[in-house]
């Protein structure tokens, strides 16, 4: 019986933290959404899924230059691509979705440059930090990580 009161009463002090929190606006999410992607770094891990199997985990970094709004909820992210000898800056289509004050990026069938395949994902941010999975043509995986901003300095990249 204790256990019941004690739920109950939980339940209802989140109701009251919820009703309590002033919600942002749009715009407010959209500029701190920018902010958190302007001369950022993407650091975590990531690992394969095969047949509902988890892989290794292995080392993650993503460096984004900056983010722009280019339509209602199209955004560029001007993206620092690192793979096979190639180093370039690749504008990458994004939708961004909200769930409360939490981004959801969407990348649906990108084309990496090269010829290297198309990749899609789904990726939640929140609090300076990340989870998502990711798809390309045979292949997926899950990632998670945290956002830095790195400022002007990207000599340790």
């Amino acid at each position: 019986m204790a256990l019941v009161a004690w739920v109950a009463a939980a339940q209802e002090t989140s109701k009251s933290d919820t009703a309590d929190k002033p919600k942002h606006s749009q715009e407010e999410l959209e500029a701190g959404f920018k902010k958190t992607f302007s001369k950022a770094t993407m650091s975590g891990r990531w690992c394969s899924l095969e047949e509902g199997r988890l892989g290794p985990e292995k080392k993650d970094r993503y460096t984004i230059n900056s983010v722009t709004k280019v339509g209602k909820d199209v955004w560029l992210m001007n993206a620092r691509v690192q793979y096979g000898g190639t180093d370039l800056t690749v504008p990458v289509p994004i939708q961004v979705k909200w769930a409360g004050d939490t981004a959801v990026i969407v990348v649906d069938k990108f084309a990496m440059p090269g010829g290297s395949g198309t990749y899609s994902a789904r990726v939640l941010v929140h609090n300076n930090t990340y989870a998502g999975n990711w798809s390309g043509e045979d292949h997926g995986g899950m990632l998670y990580g945290v956002i830095t901003q790195t400022g002007d300095d990207q000599s340790k990249q």
